[in-house]
């Protein structure tokens, strides 16, 4: 059973490991017969895991073949997003931060629900410019990350 929190926290988006836009990974393209165990055995090699889950069906309790991990540190889940397409369970996946939402591999236009790429290049150049509000990464983040949000398919508003 779930506790609730406060309105400020579920607001921001903070739920039981705080605020989360950061460190959370989206896991999609999983095997159906994937565990969260596997799934933290291959991403722990990034950094320390607070959480790993494989969402399942409720009524049959099976896998629908995505899932989430969850790290302490805005830069372990950077690093789990350089390779977009790794291999977990023998099938080819795809990772991106959770809070990009779902990658297009279109261009968003004004027709099509335009308007959400301007937040996303503002993401990305936060990461390049290496800072998290209060967290910052190492000089060496951009160097290290400089073709993240070319292999992420950023969307973008060519309408303006």
């Amino acid at each position: 059973m779930m506790t609730p929190v406060s309105a400020q926290a579920a607001a921001a988006g903070a739920g039981q490991f705080g605020d989360t836009t950061y460190t959370k990974v989206f896991v999609g393209g999983l095997a159906w017969e994937t565990q969260k165990e596997t799934m933290e055995k291959y991403f722990e090699q990034f950094g320390e895991i607070l959480e790993a889950v494989v969402i399942t069906d409720k009524a049959t309790g099976r896998s629908k073949g995505y899932g989430f991990v969850t790290f302490r540190e805005p830069e372990a889940a950077m690093k789990a997003c350089v390779d977009a397409a790794p291999v977990i369970d023998g099938r080819r996946a795809n990772c991106n931060l959770a809070c990009l939402g779902v990658q297009r591999s279109k261009p968003s236009t004004p027709k099509h629900g335009g308007g959400g790429g301007r937040n996303n290049l503002r993401l990305m150049s936060t990461f390049q410019n290496g800072g998290f509000g209060g967290t910052t990464f190492p000089s060496t983040a951009a160097a290290t990350f400089p073709h993240y949000a070319i292999q992420q398919g950023i969307p973008f508003n060519l309408y303006g």
